[in-house]
């Protein structure tokens, strides 16, 4: 009975939304043309996992059960895949067109400590065309699906990162030196296994030196994925759930268009490496609300592939709404780059606060890159207790956090104008206004390259209280208007 309540609730939802389109109002009054946001389409059909053998209480492996109910709902034509209240321990779920993911309340996914559960597959990691492990949860090609619920997604993360032992505790150090099979690659540096140490030796920024597959397979640790990756889908919804603890990055949508992500929590351990709550790279038509993001990494950040094979792909990420979200501790609240070869525009963060962030809005690339990014607006902010920037745009960046950078003396601008290639980053229309921060280190920096100065930097109703006053190197055509910088 209470089933088929459920089924009468779905198409009531379903109609109701269908008459008036909440996320309608996100695409009214902005600087640039976009289309209305829409709720993917979900047949009204649904299974429940249970159903299908599937052991609630994290004792065994429930991967084939997944598998078997996506593809039931996916041979009729799509429909709810219902998670019911209990720990479903699994391997890697791949969804497939016209499917909801659904967590109810009490629902925790929790994907396998195990890395022979997870396939090496071809795919790309921090911008560039690489091998890693299959992700926990994926989507390739699909249409039309959503994961929802008030359900937890945990991706098990401290199976698979490295730990430094400045960011734990004394007594989180010593837990992890006692980890079977785990190595001390120093005395401030822990890596899960033998495997991710031989990984991490000459990789260049997370891709190893492997050729052949049995080298591939030996540093298979090394090889952490990202827990939710979403790659070349059309129609995406993600809503309510709480997204946690992933290898690496948390959320991951690749040359996705039309995705909506609403109300969502995403959460990483400050100490994560490498984990991003949320990576939007090479998408087209975004809405990013309402949402929480507390994060070892940046919290929510705009990508398009890295120098060479970024610019090959030729996307960019494009028409991004994100308005009404949280940003809690992180290396930055919004966040583009530095990964941007494939340029970024039409950018519009409103009404978002960030907590005790390393920086509020940070922009970050180098030479190599390429790309343009243009045309951000931003409205709207709020911030507390900024460790460093509250705004920083840094053309200089070498894949340290800016309080590394600041640590080793700070961001060298006094270098000499290269010539403009490909590879010359350009950044320019930027529009920032209406933004509040109480406490930070420094207030802004604009550092532009010598060849290619920042261009088109609009500060307006700017109020930031800092122990450092504004800079600004190497940018041209600057306006302000009521910018008010306290020091203390």
């Amino acid at each position: 009975m209470l089933r088929k309540l459920f089924t009468i609730l779905f198409v009531a939802v379903a109609m109701c939304a269908s008459a008036k389109n909440p996320y309608k109002s996100y695409t009214a009054n902005l600087p640039f043309a976009i289309q209305e946001f829409k709720a993917p389409k979900i047949p009204n059909r649904q299974v429940l996992l249970s159903d299908f053998n599937a052991d609630p209480t994290g004792a065994a492996l429930c991967t084939e059960a997944f598998a078997k109910a996506i593809n039931t709902l996916s041979q009729q034509g799509g429909g709810h895949l219902i998670v019911p209240r209990g720990v479903w321990l699994t391997g890697p779920i791949v969804l497939k067109s016209n499917i909801d993911f659904h967590l109810e309340k009490g629902a925790v996914v929790l994907f396998a400590a195990d890395e022979s559960l997870y396939p090496l597959i071809e795919t790309s990691f921090e911008g560039l065309d690489t091998r890693r492990c299959q992700s926990p949860l994926s989507a390739n090609g699909a249409e039309n699906i959503s994961i929802t619920g008030d359900g937890v997604i945990d991706g098990n993360g401290q199976y698979w990162r490295p730990v430094k032992k400045s960011k734990v505790t004394e007594s989180h150090w010593k837990r992890v030196l006692e980890i079977p099979g785990s190595v001390a690659m120093r005395k401030d540096y822990w890596v899960p296994s033998e495997g991710y140490a031989k990984g991490e030796k000459g990789a260049n920024m997370n891709v190893p030196k492997a050729e052949t597959e049995e080298e591939w397979q030996a540093v298979k640790r090394f090889l952490r994925p990202v827990m939710v990756s979403l790659v070349n889908c059309k129609n995406v919804l993600l809503q309510g759930v709480i997204f946690q603890n992933s290898p690496a990055w948390n959320i991951h949508p690749l040359m996705c268009e039309n995705i909506i992500i609403d109300r969502v929590l995403a959460r990483n351990p400050a100490y994560a490496q490498n984990g991003d709550a949320l990576d939007l790279e090479s998408c087209r038509n975004a809405l990013i609300i309402n949402s929480r993001f507390d994060a070892g990494d940046d919290g929510i950040c705009i990508k398009s592939g890295k120098d060479k094979d970024g610019r090959r792909r030729g996307r960019p990420c494009e028409n991004v709404v994100v308005d009404g979200c949280t940003v809690f501790a992180g290396h930055g609240g919004f966040v583009v780059g530095s990964e941007m070869s494939g340029g970024v525009r039409n950018i519009s963060v409103k009404n978002c606060q960030f907590v005790g962030t390393d920086v509020g809005l940070r922009f970050k690339s180098t030479r190599g890159r390429g790309g343009i990014v243009e045309n951000i607006f931003i409205d709207g902010i709020s911030m507390t207790d900024i460790a460093t920037y509250a705004v920083t745009f840094n053309m200089y960046y070498g894949g340290k956090s800016v309080a590394e950078v600041l640590a080793d003396g700070g961001t060298n601008t006094d270098v000499p104008s290269m010539p403009v290639t490909e590879e010359t980053p350009i950044f320019r229309n930027i529009d920032i206004r209406n933004v509040n921060c109480y406490h930070a280190g420094y207030a802004m920096e604009f550092n532009g390259l010598p060849e290619m100065p920042i261009d088109g930097i609009n500060l307006e109703n700017i109020n930031i209280s800092a122990r450092h006053d504004a800079s600004f190197q190497y940018s041209k055509n600057i306006t302000k208007k009521n910018v008010n910088i306290t020091l203390y």
